[in-house]
């Protein structure tokens, strides 16, 4: 009987004999590569290997399309009938058909129907059925066709086979049938990998691992950028940025290799996914461990209630901390460790001096379960100090603070002031100096500490007594992490006693002396702790600030409320939908309906409503808020000159409607809102009652900021006779005539400004320009923003927590900043740091890039164009230094990068100045 297979190896033994006759001769497949040594055959064996090849190709494809409908085990019987193709399926007659299949009929007769009639339907399937017995390395008789082919086939006869087969191939195969009988072509199965570390791992370096690639015979194969070559590592929702070197461009031998390199900075256990194309190579996706590394004392965490630390004498008090490698990572020991080996205390009187009779005051102890160190201290009598603790002679970078040890009975009564609801807690104090100029007799005052009548607000208020009876306000410091007291040493002439200071960044100083110093100090220390939940972390705080604030609303109902709304007027016709709304209905979850719209609202119209009255109320083309110069990146800010038909209950609505925000993020998932805005963060500071400054000139107002504060601050006033400056802003019209002059300081238009009072004419015109000119406007933005969201809880963040709170991190797209930024530098050093940022920031949380637009440009947020619309661009410059931290340039958007001797160098400088920088702009 007549088969391609008899016939294919009759041509083949007639054809090897011609081979070995010719003088060309052939001794390996790799000579197929030159078609002018193989042998020609005959024309009508060449006919016949060309009907047995077609034949051979019919009968894999006819068994491809039974196993495909699970009817492999009647191939056999149908070839016994002579059904050796697809077409032949058609011809089968249903009688015979039965016979043959028996219980399988019913398979094979719906199979049949779905064949395709037409000629070009039916092509196509086939050139799918061949595609599959190509690519598919598991189909055991297609490789014995193929090994039957390579044995009993003579090269020509198979290079014949080849060329004629290669037209029925799917596009998507890739392969020729003389790569896939010989099986020289890329097989993901063979290619192996060599991992250059032990898993686990220590976190940080560069990891580094190499591929190498086979083809199906055993041979290297030659990897190449159009291999579809791909590597993906993740952790959760963590995406790592890899860097792959393919081959060698030096060493032949190593052209089959792939080098992949990348760097983990947070621990756990990561799938490293290495494909080519949509197939995994032999062993992805892999998993391997990174665990963390060695104490960093940088980054270590010393948990503690704030700046000062209260205790009782003659009772241990409890403190922790969190052991961190440099990347952040919590610590794990080894049972060969000893988890407390390094750590130091030392501790220091007010002087500075060092007791070395207190050193075993303070001692340490691992906590395994909590994984943390704890430390206790125990004082024996009262008294002020301060502590040091340092890992390996290096300070951990809270682990400098203060210590008040008060009495039993001084200790009974700061918890009663705390548990009491009394807003007149007060003791007597001397005031001792203000606003820097020293009182030449101290004057009598009260120092009230606690809670503000009918109100939420926790503060610190002085207070002078006239005649005895009338109470005026000196100074009030609110309760929040910025306020600081610091106490002075012990003196001989404190006659009035113990002196401290009390500063909270922004305002004047105050100075003062009680013999209650400790008692004061430490009411304020516990009401800080209540204030602000127990830790000064921006998630704890955040946290925590989530809570209250559900708590504060938990008798509110979040139940549908229906809100319906113009979308030509957004702003208007919300402001009368919400006209007669209580809190109880702000805090509802609004069901939202444009007029003239049919639309239900399963949450994406109440997304758009928000995003639409956001960009109302805050785009400068408004009116309501205005920006100190015309680029599109700038920060708004309340507009005192705002159209007249703008009123101040505008400004009240959108203080509710930030509220609304806060409180939808509060409840969090899909009810989680931002407020889409780029406020100033004079602004901001407000919002949470700091007072102004001049350095906030360079993120709000830049133009005016380099134009003259820069200049002020760098001239020398009292040798200037260019320049003559007094304690006046003056104001002009639109057409540039002097319309008003405001003093800034009683009598300041005869006080000339020197060089000693330059900072305090400079913040007196931060808080004229920044502050007073929008006083009205703040008052009514906080008037609706408290009526959903307490003050005091605002108060627990500073300017640069309140916008990541209110605005989020917003979404950056690390292509979009590599398209627009310039670089100012191109040494070969220079060349090598860029290449580091761009790995660090590739790898940068959403929360890091935050932190470095914040840094660098003064928001988190970018305009609604992304990086291009930054205006000057993104710009990174070369900085003349080696080894420092990197600094910044919010005016130009500038970033300055130093020179540094490793990657891991480089890396850790820029995460420490990003967020442990506490102003963003650098002065030069």
């Amino acid at each position: 009987m007549w088969s391609p297979e008899s016939e294919i190896n009759s041509i083949a033994m007639a054809t090897m004999r011609q081979s070995q006759s010719a003088s060309s001769g052939i001794s390996s497949l790799s000579s197929c590569g030159d078609p002018d040594r193989l042998p020609e055959l005959p024309p009508g064996d060449e006919q016949r290997l060309q009907r047995a090849a077609l034949l051979l190709q019919q009968k894999l494809i006819l068994r491809e399309w039974l196993k495909d409908n699970n009817l492999q085990q009647h191939y056999n019987r149908l070839l016994t009938v002579e059904v050796s193709s697809l077409d032949d399926v058609y011809w089968l007659e249903d009688s015979r058909a039965s016979k043959i299949l028996g219980k399988d009929w019913q398979v094979w007769s719906e199979a049949r129907q779905k064949l395709p009639t037409s000629k070009t339907q039916l092509d196509a399937l086939k050139a799918n059925l061949w595609s599959t017995v190509v690519k598919s390395s598991h189909h055991q008789d297609a490789w014995t066709w193929g090994g039957m082919l390579v044995v009993s086939v003579s090269v020509a006869g198979l290079v014949t086979l080849a060329a004629m087969t290669q037209p029925s191939l799917a596009p998507e195969a890739r392969h020729s049938l003389l790569q896939y009988v010989t099986g020289k072509y890329l097989l993901p199965a063979n290619c192996k990998v060599q991992w250059d570390w032990k898993d686990p791992h220590v976190v940080g370096g560069t990891m580094c691992f190499i591929v190498r690639f086979f083809q199906r015979n055993g041979q290297p194969y030659p990897i190449c950028d159009t291999d579809q070559f791909y590597v993906e590592i993740s952790e959760g929702n963590r995406k790592i940025v890899t860097i792959s070197e393919l081959g060698s461009p030096t060493d032949p031998n190593k052209a089959n290799l792939a080098k992949i390199k990348f760097t983990v900075r947070a621990a756990g256990v990561y799938n490293i996914s290495v494909s080519i194309g949509s197939s995994h190579i032999f062993g992805s996706p892999f998993t391997k461990t990174f665990v963390p590394g060695r104490m960093d004392a940088r980054r270590s965490r010393f948990i503690r209630p704030a700046s000062t630390v209260v205790c009782c004498a003659g009772a241990p008090t409890l403190l922790h901390i969190e052991p961190r490698d440099e990347f952040g990572n919590s610590c794990v020991f080894e049972e060969s460790d000893n988890p407390i080996d390094g750590y130091k205390v030392e501790i220091f009187d007010l002087n500075g001096q060092t007791i070395d009779k207190m050193s075993n005051a303070i001692s340490f102890m691992y906590d395994k379960v909590n994984s943390r160190v704890s430390v206790t201290t125990l004082f024996p009598e009262p008294i002020c100090l301060r502590a040091a603790i340092s890992f390996h002679n290096q300070k951990l970078p809270n682990g400098d603070f203060d210590i008040i040890v008060l009495s039993s009975s001084d200790t009974t009564l700061v918890h009663k002031n705390i548990a009491s609801r009394k807003h007149n807690i007060c003791y007597e104090a001397k005031l001792l100096s203000i606003f820097g100029q020293t009182k030449s007799k101290p004057r009598k005052v009260l120092c009230y500490v606690g809670p503000k009548q009918k109100s939420l607000i926790f503060q610190v208020t002085i207070k002078e007594m006239i005649l005895k009876f009338i109470p005026k306000r000196i100074a009030t410091f609110r309760l929040c992490p910025s306020t600081k007291f610091h106490f002075l040493p012990h003196t001989i002439n404190q006659v009035h006693g113990p002196i401290f200071i009390i500063d909270d960044g922004s305002q004047p100083k105050i100075e003062l002396a009680s013999r209650d110093r400790n008692i004061i100090a430490a009411t304020f220390t516990h009401f800080l702790l209540k204030n602000i939940g127990g830790s000064e972390t921006f998630k704890d705080k955040q946290d925590f600030f989530y809570h209250e604030v559900r708590k504060f609303h938990s008798n509110y109902y979040h139940e549908k409320l229906s809100f319906k709304v113009q979308r030509e007027k957004i702003i208007e016709s919300s402001m009368k939908t919400s006209k007669g709304f209580s809190v109880s209905d702000w805090c509802a979850n609004f069901e939202v309906t444009f007029q003239g719209e049919q639309g239900i609202d399963w949450g994406g119209l109440r997304r758009e409503w928000f995003e639409l009255v956001c960009c109302g109320l805050f785009d400068p083309r408004g009116g309501l808020f205005h920006t100190f110069h015309d680029k599109r990146q700038a920060l708004v800010h309340p507009n005192p000159n705002r159209p007249s038909h703008l009123k101040l209950k505008y400004f009240e609505f959108a203080g509710k409607i930030v509220g609304k925000c806060l409180y939808e993020s509060a409840l969090g998932g899909s009810y989680r809102q931002l407020v889409r805005a780029r406020f100033t963060r004079s602004f901001l500071a407000q919002l949470i009652g700091l007072r102004v400054h001049y350095k906030y000139f360079e993120q709000d107002d830049p133009d005016l900021y380099l134009s003259k504060i820069k200049y002020i601050l760098d001239t020398d006033l009292d040798c200037s006779d260019s320049l003559e400056l007094y304690f006046v802003e003056e104001v002009y019209d639109i057409s540039g005539q002097l319309s008003k002059t405001i003093e800034l300081i009683p009598n300041g238009s005869k006080i000339r400004v020197t060089n000693p009072t330059k900072n305090l004419y400079l913040d007196s015109l931060a808080q004229q320009r920044l502050c007073n000119s929008v006083k009205d406007e703040v008052d009514s933005f906080l008037k609706g923003l408290n009526s959903i969201i307490p003050d005091n809880l605002l108060s627990i963040f500073d300017e640069n927590e309140l916008e990541l709170l209110m605005c989020g991190t917003g979404e950056y797209s690390i292509s979009d900043f590599k398209a627009h930024h310039i670089v100012n530098g191109n040494s070969r050093e220079f060349r090598r740091v860029l290449g580091w940022f761009w790995a660090a920031v590739g790898n940068f949380s959403q929360t890091e890039m935050a932190r470095l637009l914040q840094f660098t440009t003064g928001c988190s947020q970018l305009p609604p164009g992304g990086f291009q619309e930054l205006s000057p661009r993104f710009q990174l410059t070369a900085a003349p230094t080696f080894g420092n931290l990197p600094t910044a340039h919010t005016c130009f958007n500038q970033l300055c990068l130093p020179d540094y001797e490793s990657f891991e160098q480089f890396e850790k400088a820029l995460l420490l100045s990003i967020s442990e920088g506490s102003e963003g702009f650098g002065m030069v």
